[in-house]
């Protein structure tokens, strides 16, 4: 089969493998449909290497068409067995950016019927990280306060999504005009333009009580300012630290005068029983939203994928809104 290759010199070139061989409990995919995510960045630049025993390719989640299946598969939300010939997306933890990938059958969800390809490559990796973040980690409770960092990325669009159907008033931050008034589409109640704006100035002027809950893919100073915006017994969770991994003004007192709850959180390498469980979670909250159309993939730009150079180097520049797709031909 094709992949996409990393090679010594860190560029991305198609090459060929060999096929993935599956166990009993996983599903064999022809991708049809790729997620790109800042971890594929990482990962190709050395900073971010799969867990031991997972592909070494490029790729956390895809959507596809399964050609095959192990022997113990189980069945899909609506309780069917998984066959050959389903469409699906998925998370998968390594082996995305490839013609073929093996996923556990677990991690699978069916490809709603109105969906693209594109749409379903562009919503695993990013629902179920603010699904943990927002729910599994921070408890998020309906009518609360939620401050997102990155509103426009891919995490932050479902991220604004999830919280608003749970009638959350929705805050976040962004670097152009151009992402406000995305993140106001996508129904933020207040979009502050970073660059213009200082949010920690605009909370304590307006949101004096502070934000219940907020996710921060930033870090390094942004850990500080998160702390002084944070409302009593709230809840931050650091998903990325884009903005450095050291925070030189940590005011513990502040954390423990409010008591609140500092967290960081990845999903590549959690165990394949916490993935599992927290596809089904999402299945029974979200699912139907996705079918019904009231939550959806955002998604800025799809690529051939023998152009994920240009989809690559558009994510280092922070140039998207929304996901950014790679289509398999």
């Amino acid at each position: 089969m094709k992949y996409i290759q990393v090679d010594n010199q860190q560029s991305l070139l198609l090459s060929k493998t060999s096929l993935p061989e599956i166990a009993a409990d996983e599903c064999l995919l022809k991708v049809k449909a790729i997620g790109v995510n800042r971890a594929d960045l990482l990962q190709r630049a050395g900073k971010y290497p799969p867990p031991a025993g997972d592909s070494l390719i490029l790729g956390l989640e895809v959507s596809g068409e399964i050609v095959q299946c192990g022997e113990h598969t189980g069945v899909n939300h609506i309780g069917k067995p998984w066959q050959a010939g389903d469409k699906v997306f998925a998370l998968v933890a390594g082996g995305g950016y490839a013609e073929y990938v093996k996923v556990k059958a677990a991690q699978l969800f069916t490809l709603p019927q109105m969906f693209s390809y594109e749409q379903g490559a562009a919503c695993a990796e990013v629902f179920l990280t603010a699904y943990q973040s927002l729910f599994t980690i921070a408890k998020l409770r309906s009518n609360s306060k939620v401050l997102i960092h990155a509103g426009a990325s891919g995490v932050g669009s479902a991220a604004i999504q999830l919280a608003k159907a749970k009638q959350c008033h929705v805050t976040v931050t962004v670097g152009s005009e151009l992402k406000v008034q995305a993140c106001l589409t996508l129904g933020a109640d207040v979009a502050i333009n970073y660059q213009k704006t200082d949010f920690v100035g605009y909370a304590k002027a307006n949101m004096p009580s502070g934000f219940d809950v907020i996710i921060d893919v930033v870090a390094g100073e942004y850990v500080a300012k998160n702390i002084n915006v944070a409302a009593l017994d709230g809840h931050i969770v650091i998903l990325s630290m884009l903005g450095g991994r050291y925070c030189s003004q940590l005011d513990i007192a502040k954390l423990l005068a409010k008591r609140l709850t500092l967290s960081a959180s990845t999903l590549r390498n959690r165990s394949d029983d916490y993935k599992a469980n927290l596809v089904t979670s999402f299945i029974s909250d979200f699912y139907p939203e996705l079918v019904n159309g009231r939550i959806k993939p955002v998604i800025d730009s799809v690529y051939p994928w023998q152009q994920a150079e240009q989809a690559h180097e558009k994510m280092a520049n922070n140039e998207n809104i929304g996901k950014l797709i790679l289509l398999v031909t």
